[in-house]
């Protein structure tokens, strides 16, 4: 993951850097991206009723005293320790807004479709096993270790209401958004239509619709 990062600047003052854009790698689904986006359904946000997150069960056991969150700070990680099967120290660098830590309790795993939008996109008619299957996918893009900061910044905000900080990153970000909806057959809003088509516009790899 770290290849994909772009280089971060330090500027000598405490909690300030400057992000240099570098080409991104394309994402598994660069190829048909532009199909699945426009293949997405179109719909107005949904209600909110009803919605917690304990409706999407997570996260899964996956080993003992060890879950999901750990299989994603193992894989997004390098240099990581373990005790158990448990990660207790590695290195991660955010590809949000290039932050890097070395303490798995300072890194989130963000749902790249917050839990929240996927509620209103068409996961509040799933039953609770299909919404824990979502929350805990580990086959789509869906799961990545980021800053606590830039998670708690995104919310359950779609990319018409936030985008990442570090713009190196959009292409993958708008790609990994459209591989998750396409597949959960989810639905977007006109806005985060547009914006998602907006992000990719500039994406080489990217087969627009």
């Amino acid at each position: 993951m770290a290849a994909a990062l772009a280089t971060v600047l330090a500027l000598g003052v405490a909690g300030c850097e400057v992000v240099v854009d570098e080409p991104e790698a394309p994402p598994s689904n660069a190829g048909n991206v532009g199909e699945q986006l426009a293949e997405l359904p179109v719909a107005k946000a949904g209600s909110m009723r009803g919605y917690s997150r304990a409706r999407f069960p997570h996260w899964r056991d996956t080993g003992k005293n060890c879950d999901v969150r750990d299989s994603v700070l193992k894989r997004d990680g390098e240099d990581i320790r373990l005790s158990g099967c448990n990660v207790v120290a590695g290195h991660w660098e955010s590809v949000y807004d290039g932050r890097t830590f070395t303490d798995p309790s300072d890194v989130d795993v963000d749902h790249m479709v917050p839990l929240a939008n996927a509620w209103r996109s068409g996961a509040a008619e799933w039953d609770d096993a299909k919404r824990g299957d979502f929350a805990n996918d580990l086959t789509r893009p869906q799961l990545i270790a980021v800053s606590a900061s830039s998670n708690r910044a995104k919310g359950d905000q779609d990319p018409s209401q936030w985008k990442p900080a570090n713009r190196s990153y959009w292409c993958r970000y708008a790609a990994d958004w459209v591989t998750v909806k396409h597949h959960w057959r989810l639905t977007v809003t006109s806005a985060e239509k547009a914006a998602l088509s907006d992000m990719l516009e500039g994406c080489t790899w990217a087969n627009k619709p």
